[in-house]
């Protein structure tokens, strides 16, 4: 479960998904709701250009979450997980508000901006803490680095569809080898993002444990595996296959792994606070987003 706190935050930082005008309302609305309550408030750069008559205090996007208290952004997930990773280096905690789609990242609702948040902001929430995975790529050319992920890593075929070769390592013990369309290492936060969708296990976010996930394989056997969160991951490609493949990290930019190459992924000693409201119900929001069926009353009808 999550920790209860009673920390009121004094400072916030803003950042909004610049691209939906449904952002603005509710970045308007927040930014009144941080004025009754007497906040000090600074707005990213690019999220103050909405709202350019409010004349905020800005801050350059790789400095959000430095010397302030909260990070709110408004958005989607994929808001929240850019944040998230710019937050976690100054050891800032990280709200949503939800103006995406399922949005399993961004617990506040626009309509609850003014009852939930307003509680959090005094102090009333719980916290999570969420982990994230890197992941270095070696091969015959110079080693890289993909950027951190608090999602998911994703190995795919380049442009051209087709299958890949690779081995699974975890501990450098061996797994197995697969002819796959690709895959997926995900954490319990992504266990309910691009994993799910491939057929993956839900992993409660306090379980400490990483999903092994091959996607589409030749293999009809082949199913997802759950790994202790302190194991090492290897995925070692066929220097057989025809092309390089690609890897990405919470969806960003695409590295080329060439045939032959390696990929090594493992948890990372950073970490990043989820702040929750306080009356917050992980299975009810699997619920909610998902479209679960209801709790059954006496008469055998949903609630």
């Amino acid at each position: 479960m999550a920790n209860s706190a009673s920390i009121v935050f004094h400072k916030i930082a803003i950042v909004a998904q610049t691209h939906a005008s449904e952002a603005r309302i509710s970045l308007l609305q927040l930014i009144d709701l941080l004025n009754k309550l007497q906040r000090s408030i600074v707005c990213e750069t690019e999220t103050a250009s909405l709202i350019a008559d409010k004349q905020l205090p800005t801050v350059e996007y790789a400095e959000l979450g430095k010397d302030v208290d909260l990070v709110i952004a408004i958005g989607g997930d994929g808001t929240m997980l850019r944040a998230a990773k710019v937050a976690a280096q100054y050891g800032t905690p990280v709200i949503g508000i939800n103006r995406g789609r399922l949005g399993f990242l961004t617990d506040i609702r626009p309509s609850d901006i003014n009852t939930q948040l307003a509680a959090v902001l005094n102090g009333e929430y719980e916290i999570g803490e969420r982990s994230f995975l890197q992941t270095q790529i070696a091969s015959k050319q110079p080693s890289k680095s993909c950027d951190k992920a608090l999602n998911d890593v994703v190995l795919s075929p380049g442009r051209t569809p087709h299958m890949l070769e690779f081995e699974i390592y975890v501990d450098d013990e061996f797994v197995c080898s697969h002819r796959a369309d690709g895959l997926i290492v995900a954490t319990p936060t992504g266990s309910t993002a691009y994993a799910l969708s491939g057929g993956g296990p839900i992993l409660h976010p306090v379980i400490d444990a990483l999903v092994i996930l091959p996607m589409f394989s030749h293999t009809l056997s082949s199913r997802p595996i759950v790994v202790p969160g302190k194991s090492e991951i290897k995925i070692i490609l066929s220097p057989n296959n025809a092309t390089d493949s690609q890897l990405s990290c919470d969806g960003g930019d695409i590295i080329l792994v060439p045939p032959g190459g390696t990929i090594e992924i493992k948890k990372d000693a950073q970490t990043i606070r989820f702040i929750h409201p306080r009356d917050y119900n992980y299975y009810a929001a699997l619920r909610g987003k998902l479209q679960w069926g209801k709790q059954l009353t006496p008469d055998g009808e949903p609630k």
